[in-house]
């Protein structure tokens, strides 16, 4: 589907050919966003060092908590969003975006304050050493005053990709990460500004990609855009939007309390170069994993217009082609960590200690993962339909 289509095509266009349309924007915008990522990892590890990557992956469990409450409200109104429309119903799909904007920054300044007001004792019980938290507060600190900036970008992403602009959604994130891998290296290595200048250059990317989605939004051509008539919180709109986001939300959640849990761990029993080993196996992991997310990302607008317009089988359909694609991205994930960890790793860092590590626990944390695919594609189905 081209992005000047109308979203009713979701509802008369074969599953295949709209999965296709849809989710090929949204992997490629998702495994952009991994691989920025991870090239931001490659930067800090080159340019900084190797306790600089342990720092990063102490930020885990916080970036993960930052996450859960975006998709609490960005997955929830991007759900109803496309519901509605489904529908017919423009208007509530127009209050919906502005709630959205409205719990994007409420919950971003609720959020980002109160995690800067007691970011040291975080970062620690998060699993921070003396070695590894002055990092951790470098890069965090960055990160949680630029939360409205990101909750804003990527609530905002997802309801217009669910609103039938899927390619413009890809291009934000594209420009975001480009904009990214540009500006990090020079302030990491030019500007000698280390861990900070990389949180910095993500800021800076999610400020650019912020603009190119509100000028979308601003447009009164598109299907949703910005209406002052419509520009208030809404309590019924709001129930919903955090009735659907919970889900997401949870799962953030408890992916944060595995982390905190695994990091206190490796700094008890195996030190920083453990948790650094463990933040590299991360990355590498999440650029598959955010791939399947992408799939389900092109599943929903689907799923849910043809759910709010009652046409089950259609449902059901792209709920069958979305577990096969998903189950094929994993399994290659599985099968590069089998046959190439050290190669994958020696891009992270040159220290041969963190080197053995991670490709080790590569190898161990990937021995399930063919059927991780699955499993992400079927949680995320229910949050589409509601």
């Amino acid at each position: 589907m081209t992005d000047k289509q109308s979203p009713q095509i979701l509802g008369t266009a074969p599953i295949g050919k709209l999965l296709l349309q849809y989710s090929i924007p949204a992997i490629i915008a998702m495994t952009v966003s991994s691989l920025y990522h991870i090239i931001d990892s490659i930067f800090i590890g080159q340019g900084v060092g190797a306790t600089a990557i342990a720092g990063l992956a102490v930020t885990f469990p916080l970036m993960n908590l930052v996450i859960a409450f975006c998709n609490l409200v960005g997955i929830g109104g991007a759900t109803i969003s496309s519901i509605f429309l489904g529908q017919r119903d423009n208007v509530r799909a127009t209050e919906t975006l502005h709630n959205v904007v409205w719990l994007c920054l409420i919950s971003s300044i609720c959020f980002g304050g109160l995690s800067l007001l007691f970011l040291d004792p975080i970062l620690l019980f998060f699993g921070a050493s003396e070695g590894t938290l002055p990092y951790a507060r470098e890069f965090m600190q960055v990160i949680l005053i630029g939360t409205p900036i990101a909750y804003l970008f990527i609530g905002l992403n997802n309801v217009m990709r669910s609103t039938g602009y899927p390619t413009k959604a890809m291009y934000s994130s594209i420009i975001s990460v480009v904009a990214n891998i540009i500006i990090a290296p020079i302030f990491i290595f030019v500007c000698k500004w280390g861990i900070r200048g990389a949180a910095l250059a993500t800021l800076v990317s999610q400020m650019i990609g912020l603009i190119w989605v509100l000028l979308h939004f601003f447009n009164t051509h598109n299907y949703v855009h910005f209406d002052n008539n419509h520009n208030k919180l809404k309590a019924s709109i709001v129930g919903r939007i955090f009735s659907i986001g919970l889900s997401p939300f949870l799962m953030n959640a408890c992916s944060c309390l595995v982390v905190i849990i695994i990091n206190r761990s490796f700094i008890k029993y195996g030190g920083d170069l453990a948790v650094g080993a463990y933040g590299i196996t991360n990355r590498v992991l999440m650029l598959f994993a955010m791939t399947a997310m992408g799939i389900t990302q092109g599943m929903q607008p689907i799923i849910g217009y043809n759910y709010g317009a009652r046409q089950i089988a259609r449902v059901n359909r792209t709920l069958i082609y979305g577990i096969i694609a998903g189950t094929i991205v994993t399994s290659l994930g599985f099968v590069m960590a089998q046959l190439l960890p050290t190669q994958v790793v020696r891009l992270f860092t040159t220290d041969t200690t963190l080197i053995e590590l991670a490709s080790n626990g590569l190898r161990i944390s990937c021995l399930a993962f063919c059927f991780i695919g699955a499993q992400i594609v079927i949680s995320n189905f229910f949050q589409s339909i509601g």
